[in-house]
């Protein structure tokens, strides 16, 4: 079973808070990049199982709904965290110093 990219960020969360704000953003960075990673996945299982039903007939139709759905919520959960951080930093920026 594969990770969402929520699970993927949450996960690096004790990591981030424990180890205190690194002065390179290492620890964001890498959880960052396990969601990437995470989507990523998902596509290429979907795609993986399209090519197999459609070119060589193995699998099953629903399998292939199946991973395809998983891809695209991952992608729209992905849009989601992105437009929270994005709203998060503007708010930082417009707060006086």
């Amino acid at each position: 079973m594969t990770t969402s990219p929520l699970q993927a960020l949450t996960s690096a969360l004790p990591q981030l808070q424990s180890s205190g704000a690194p002065a390179n953003g290492a620890s964001f960075s890498a959880a960052l990049g396990a969601a990437i990673g995470t989507v990523e996945q998902a596509q290429a299982s979907a795609k993986a199982a399209t090519s197999d039903l459609l070119i060589s007939g193995k699998g099953e139709i629903h399998n292939v709904a199946l991973a395809a759905q998983r891809a695209e919520l991952s992608v729209e959960l992905f849009q989601q965290v992105r437009n929270k951080f994005v709203s998060a930093y503007q708010e930082i920026m417009r707060m006086p110093m």
